[in-house]
């Protein structure tokens, strides 16, 4: 980092030096490099070339002087990125490496259907292509996070979970890809997810559908 903003110093006092030696008649007919090429990667081909159109405005500034905000308000317009990086390859050239987001759930909100990300935005999905739960109801996202959380905290594989079912009271049911039906309290989540873990694990309990701890210090189970 300190190489690099030496390395901006000693470009602009040459810049400065090199600009100062023109009388006004010579300066006015001095133009700095202006970018004439960007590199887009770390994405699909189609989301890259995507990337790359909407930034296509940038090959008329000078990249000396380009400020990386003006980027970055393009970038976060695309919600399906999670996180980026902007360089600039004097004279000419800047390069921009994406992360794409990780799709944690699909569903359904206003009538259109779209994947969650990682990152928190929702992303324009006609159809789920992968393997990750379905949400149903009016979901909260800040409470998918935090349930999400507690799950990668507990010893419930994340991928093995079908559906979540978000109540408008604020708490969940999991359904598995068994078929198993975990009904969820509003509070005390790790206590209850450890608790339904311990008895999906028990032989004793191999025909379980559901399994209802919602009440404190009570456990309802039900079989097929």
């Amino acid at each position: 980092m300190r190489q690099l903003k030496s390395r901006k110093i000693l470009i602009y006092v040459f810049l400065f030096l090199f600009i100062g030696t023109f009388n006004n008649k010579n300066l006015n007919n001095f133009n700095l490099p202006k970018i004439d090429k960007i590199n887009v990667l770390g994405l699909s081909d189609e989301k890259n070339n995507k990337v790359l159109e909407s930034l296509k405005t940038f090959e008329l500034y000078n990249l000396f002087f380009l400020n990386k905000i003006q980027i970055e308000n393009i970038i976060h317009s695309n919600n399906y990125i999670e996180d980026y990086s902007v360089f600039k390859q004097y004279p000419s050239s800047l390069n921009i490496k994406l992360k794409e987001t990780d799709y944690l759930a699909y569903l359904n909100k206003d009538g259109k259907k779209f994947y969650l990300g990682s990152n928190g935005k929702l992303i324009d999905g006609n159809k789920s292509k992968k393997k990750i739960p379905y949400i149903f109801g009016d979901l909260e996202i800040d409470k998918f996070f935090k349930l999400k959380e507690i799950i990668n905290r507990s010893n419930f594989d994340y991928k093995k979970i079908k559906n979540l079912f978000f109540f408008p009271s604020g708490r969940w049911d999991i359904e598995m890809n068994s078929g198993v039906l975990i009904k969820l309290p509003k509070d005390n989540l790790e206590e209850s997810l450890k608790l339904s873990f311990n008895i999906l694990s028990d032989k004793n309990f191999l025909n379980i559908k559901i399994i209802d701890v919602r009440q404190l210090n009570q456990v309802v189970l039900n079989g097929q």
